[in-house]
């Protein structure tokens, strides 16, 4: 078993699991899903929220639209420090017009 996944529960995880309303879930590094503020105060070891806990936070949002969010987070994480403008610029064009007003409230509430 690898070591960072925690299976007893008794120590913090590398690991996040995101759930969609659909009933989908997205395992993510924690320091990516940290690149959200709603994820990182649920995720927060300061907190007595349920989701810093279990490491599994449950969210409104359809899987199509959430799998977009998490892939920008990841694609934040990977560019934020030595990325340049043009490389977000790629990531715009790889959103789909027939989710985009969604996927920006989606973005909106996760204040990623």
């Amino acid at each position: 078993m690898p070591r960072d996944v925690d299976m007893e529960g008794g120590g913090k995880s590398d690991w996040v699991r995101i759930t969609s309303v659909d009933g989908f879930s997205f395992m993510v590094l924690r320091k990516v899903a940290m690149g959200s503020g709603t994820l990182k105060n649920m995720l927060s070891s300061d907190s007595n929220f349920a989701e810093a806990l279990s490491g599994t936070c449950p969210l409104q949002e359809r899987a199509v639209v959430l799998e977009k969010v998490l892939e920008y987070l990841a694609y934040k994480n990977t560019y934020e420090e030595n990325g340049s403008k043009d490389d977000l610029e790629h990531f715009e064009k790889r959103v789909p017009p027939e989710i985009a007003l969604e996927l920006l409230m989606a973005a909106d509430y996760l204040e990623s």
